[in-house]
Order: C-alpha cells, then sequence, then structure tokens
C-alpha cells in the first residue's frame, strides 16, 4: 500500500521560503515519476512540479525560476524547494506519485497539468501541507 506524507507548509511572509517534503512508504521514489500539486480555495488543482523517472523536471511558469524539486534516494524522499514565496502561491499543496499513466502521458510530462479537484481517487496522494505567503 502507497502512503504518502507531506511536511514543511507553514506561514511566512512574501519574499521567504519553505521547503515541503514528501516521504514514502510501500513505495520507492528513485526511478519513478513523482510530482506536487497545489490547489487555492475556488481554484482548480495546479500542477506545480514534476520529477520524472528519466530525471527531467517540470515546473508551471508561475514558479520557474522559484521552486526546485528534488529527490533524495538513500532517504527515499522528495522535496519543492520554494524561493521567494509570492501571495499567489498560497495553496495547499500534495505530493503525488501516479498509479497509471494518464492519457496525455509523455515522460517529460507524467501529470496532467490541471485537474478539478486534488487528492482525487486516481493516483497517490499525500494528505496535503498547507503554505500560507502574507503580503
Amino acid at each position: 500500500q502507497v502512503q504518502l506524507v507531506e511536511s514543511g507548509g507553514g506561514s511566512v511572509q512574501a519574499g521567504g521560503s519553505l521547503t515541503l517534503s514528501c516521504s514514502a512508504s510501500g513505495f520507492t521514489f528513485d526511478g519513478s515519476d513523482v510530482g506536487w500539486y497545489r490547489q487555492a480555495p475556488g481554484n482548480k488543482c495546479e500542477l506545480v512540479s514534476t520529477l520524472s523517472s528519466n530525471g527531467t523536471t517540470y515546473y508551471t511558469d508561475s514558479v520557474k525560476g522559484r521552486f526546485t524539486i528534488s529527490q533524495d534516494t538513500a532517504k527515499n524522499m522528495v522535496y519543492l524547494q520554494m524561493n521567494s514565496l509570492k501571495p499567489d502561491d498560497t495553496a495547499v499543496y500534495y505530493c503525488v506519485v501516479p498509479s497509471e499513466r494518464w492519457s496525455g502521458y509523455t515522460p517529460e510530462l507524467p501529470l496532467p497539468l490541471l485537474i478539478p479537484f486534488c487528492n482525487s481517487r486516481y493516483n497517490y496522494w499525500g494528505q496535503g501541507t498547507q503554505v500560507t505567503v502574507s503580503s
């Protein structure tokens, strides 16, 4: 059984930094696709970043140059380093591992860009961690 647990969320002022962590049980990140989604109230669930099994990364335009996804294979952890945070980054952030390939799958984009709701019955999701950025 795959279980993902996020940590590291919190409240920061604009310009600050946070590092989100995702740990897994029943699953090995090494050689697998993994991603981070976020959802703010009233918004759809947005793909923020992915780290593909072939080593490529994806970032949504609004976080490019500010966020970095990485992996520690020894600890079986995935991280999302978030710098220069903005109020628009406020959301619940979820660590996600695909349980199947979606219709638009490519090695560079292993997860869909936008879905109606996070924590859907598709794929494996963590419980989410709140990030709040104040101006």
